[in-house]
């Protein structure tokens, strides 16, 4: 399995793009509009910050979405026991915001928000009539009034000297929204499961943006673009000890859209955490 890896500003990008979308379920874009250097600031004061007991202020509420999450509150993939080794904030437009870091992050939720609805105008447009009639709405449309659309900012700590069994960074897994962007990480380790059942890793160059469609996506168009599963692993070697930073953007369309049979882009969500938070019957 190959992902394309796709110059942004070229004329046939909207092409290969959707393309590799629906072949791979993920995209990697370079040239685009998100500065490398508001990145690696953002994983420079994020990573201080992690390590910092300031950010203990942040705990987010045991039965809410905002704020820190420690790695003793990570998500527990579905299907998968043992929770991911990770720590990570989460940032909406009306959320809490730490006093400790510069408002970087939010520039880039901004940019990342922007370049994510210039590619749902490319699926949209690329996407076969049969499968655009389908749809409640447009895809673009889905994103009018929303207030879900989430940036995580994501440390996967060192490893532990003794690593329960079964976990790993982030157990493989399919996202739940519409889209994810994601700069490359400081460290490697992502990798995504092929149609043949082979994992692959995705290309993390510095200065690349990997890009992936989720479940709602998915669900949306009937599997036209599917949610590929995908992972990171833990490292081996010298690399254990290492922190990866990692900045995900995930675009969610309002609540009331429906995706599908009447369901609705909030019960699906609702669905989703109650399963990541273990609320599984």
């Amino acid at each position: 399995m190959e992902v394309a890896v796709v110059d942004f500003r070229a004329p046939d990008a909207p092409e290969r793009f959707t393309r590799s979308l629906r072949e791979t379920g993920f995209a990697v874009l370079v040239n685009h509009p998100l500065p490398w250097p508001l990145v690696e600031q953002i994983y420079r004061e994020w990573a201080a910050l992690f390590d910092s007991p300031a950010v203990d202020a942040y705990d987010v509420d045991p039965g809410g979405q905002v704020g820190w999450f420690p790695a003793t509150r990570s998500e527990t993939a579905k299907g998968h026991t043992a929770r991911d080794l990770k720590e990570f904030f989460h940032v909406y437009e009306w959320s809490v915001f730490p006093k400790e870091v510069s408002n970087a992050a939010l520039e880039y939720r901004q940019i990342a928000i922007d370049l994510a609805l210039t590619l749902l105008t490319w699926i949209e447009a690329e996407t076969p009539p049969e499968i655009a009639q389908r749809l409640s709405m447009p895809l673009s449309e889905m994103m009018t009034g929303s207030t879900r659309s989430l940036l995580r900012v994501l440390r996967y700590p060192p490893l532990p000297a003794e690593i329960p069994d079964g976990a790993v960074r982030a157990a493989a897994h399919e996202d739940i929204n519409l889209l994810t962007v994601l700069p490359a990480s400081d460290q490697p380790g992502l990798e995504l499961l092929g149609a043949d059942g082979s994992w692959f890793q995705v290309p993390c160059d510095p200065g690349s943006l990997a890009v992936n469609g989720g479940e709602m996506l998915d669900l949306a168009t009937e599997g036209h673009y599917p949610a590929t599963t995908h992972r990171v692993v833990n490292p081996t070697g010298a690399a254990g000890r290492l922190p990866r930073m990692s900045l995900p953007m995930f675009l969610h369309p309002a609540d009331e859209v429906v995706l599908s049979d009447g369901r609705t882009a909030s019960a699906f969500l609702e669905e989703r955490i109650a399963e990541l938070r273990g609320d599984r019957a």
